[in-house]
């Protein structure tokens, strides 16, 4: 996870600013929520979603049009000094590019969930929503070198029906994560931003470490803002 210098100001370290790719008020209201219960004393959550483009990101129509809008509100925000950026999503949407426009850190749940679960050795699943999303995951894990310890499955609901936690989409979730349980993987990383802030009730339920990455990048986020403040002390 690298990053190159850019930004027009200077990254203040308890500043951070989480993306959400698609409009979903539902789903970025709840990012910035878990991602405060989550931030030590005095870091400030900033949580925003660009003021158009896809509600959910479900074709790779969606991910472009996401994609333009993320940069151009990365880029409209870069003056304002974060000490880093989260797209808060399961998916690689903008990090590259925007790594390329901001000397901050920049990481999504995706990156920061999978580095987490592989460092615990074993196997590990990623469980995410809509069919779809499966082989972008498995692309991501194979650019990470982990493909053969990550396996990848969809519960088969929407995002938007995830979030808002239906019966259907409740059911499919805890199936999943006894399947992974019963084949004693190592951990569960949810696939989702729609998954924020379950990580704790359902590894509680299921006795298995589940993550959601928002913990994982904000630690990221804050550990590469603090290095990179201690370089220029």
């Amino acid at each position: 996870m690298t990053h190159s210098l850019g930004d027009t100001a200077r990254p203040a370290p308890r500043r951070v600013l989480a993306i959400n790719p698609n409009t979903n008020p539902t789903v970025t209201h709840r990012a910035r929520e878990v991602l405060q219960a989550q931030a030590p004393p005095g870091v400030l959550i900033e949580a925003v979603s660009p003021p158009q483009g896809p509600r959910a990101v479900e074709s790779g129509e969606d991910k472009a049009h996401a994609t333009r809008q993320v940069l151009a509100l990365i880029e409209g925000r870069m003056a304002q000094g974060y000490a880093g950026y989260i797209l808060a999503c399961f998916d690689d949407i903008a990090v590259a590019e925007a790594r390329t426009l901001t000397g901050a850190p920049v990481v999504s749940l995706a990156e920061a969930g999978i580095r987490r679960a592989d460092a615990l050795g074993g196997t590990f699943t990623v469980i995410t929503t809509f069919p779809g999303a499966v082989a972008t995951i498995e692309a991501l894990c194979a650019s990470y070198g982990i493909q053969e310890r990550c396996r990848v499955v969809a519960t088969g609901i929407g995002v938007s029906d995830t979030a808002a936690r239906t019966a259907r989409g409740e059911t499919r979730l805890a199936r999943l994560c006894e399947e992974a349980r019963d084949r004693d993987d190592r951990a569960i990383v949810l696939g989702s931003g729609a998954f924020a802030g379950r990580g704790a009730e359902l590894a509680a339920r299921h006795g298995i470490p589940v993550m959601d990455g928002f913990a994982e990048a904000l630690a990221f986020v804050l550990h590469e803002a603090q290095s990179a403040a201690t370089q220029d002390a």
